[in-house]
């Protein structure tokens, strides 16, 4: 009996964190979009297995070439995913939505991004962090320095600790995660200097697991970095994939900084979902 194939996908990655893209400009994403459809394509194992969905919408405005919807694993819907988004701009111009080397924007549920796919791979200039807070307000744990806040389109937790290496992301990030303190909950992260750089390690909220990367996580870590006196303007991290992510902040506007991001877009394959 011949198989029946329904929607085409793509899946990319970006420095490890994995998702799974649908084109929906012209096709809406209908019932595809239903968290417990969401939550069988990234299952791993009997999915295709992924971080989460991205849905490439049509643009709201003219200045947009297109909008992206991104879910979580667990079906619930971000405001924002900053690896997603990389992995937005070199399918952008994969689809031709985009040129190599151009300036374009992008919706997303936390504002419009800003992206461009350079030699070294994308970039994405994104909305300015807010929310920064030195202090997290809640207790250190063995190995921990400080806890910080920083909400970069979704709200982050950055520990400054000793050593990666022997944190225990799952057993200590999800009772962070949901402490009753942070109203809508939190992603954290735990950030070391590793020689002359910094390593991190992510919790995610909504995957609810150590992801290999993340991008808002990065650039949360880095403002906080920053404010700390830990580094400065320029940030490279080492994610748990060993794959860099750099985040580089810049005066926008008075009093504003935009923080970019850069690291990996990668396109992994493409297929059709079995309807």
């Amino acid at each position: 009996m011949p198989t029946k194939y329904g929607r085409r996908f793509y899946k990319l990655t970006g420095s490890g964190n994995d998702f799974v893209f649908v084109d929906a400009r012209v096709e809406p994403a209908g019932e595809l979009a239903h968290p417990r459809i969401i939550e069988a394509v990234c299952a791993r194992g009997t999915g295709i297995g992924a971080d989460g969905v991205v849905f490439v919408d049509p643009p709201t405005s003219n200045r947009e070439r297109f909008g992206i919807r991104y879910f979580n694993r667990d079906g619930s819907l971000a405001s924002l995913c900053g690896n997603a988004s990389l992995c937005s701009v070199r399918l952008a111009v994969e689809l031709g939505i985009a040129a190599e080397g151009e300036d374009f924007e992008f919706g997303t549920g936390a504002g419009v991004v800003r992206g461009r796919l350079a030699p070294h791979g994308p970039e994405i200039d994104l909305q300015p962090v807010t929310e920064l807070r030195d202090e997290a307000g809640l207790d250190t744990g063995a190995g921990e320095r400080r806890l910080g806040f920083a909400m970069v389109g979704v709200p982050h937790v950055v520990v400054l600790c000793a050593d990666v290496e022997s944190v225990d992301v799952v057993g200590r990030g999800r009772p962070i995660r949901h402490d009753p303190s942070l109203e809508a909950g939190a992603n954290v992260n735990f950030v070391a200097r590793d020689g002359a750089a910094w390593s991190v390690r992510t919790y995610e909220r909504g995957v609810e697991a150590e992801t290999l990367a993340c991008g808002t996580g990065a650039v949360a870590t880095a403002a906080l970095l920053e404010r700390w006196g830990e580094s400065g303007s320029s940030t490279t991290l080492r994610t748990r994939s060993g794959l860099p992510l750099t985040v580089r902040f810049r005066e926008s506007a008075p009093g504003s900084r935009t923080p970019s991001l850069s690291g990996e877009g990668r396109i992994v394959y493409r297929g059709e979902l079995a309807s």
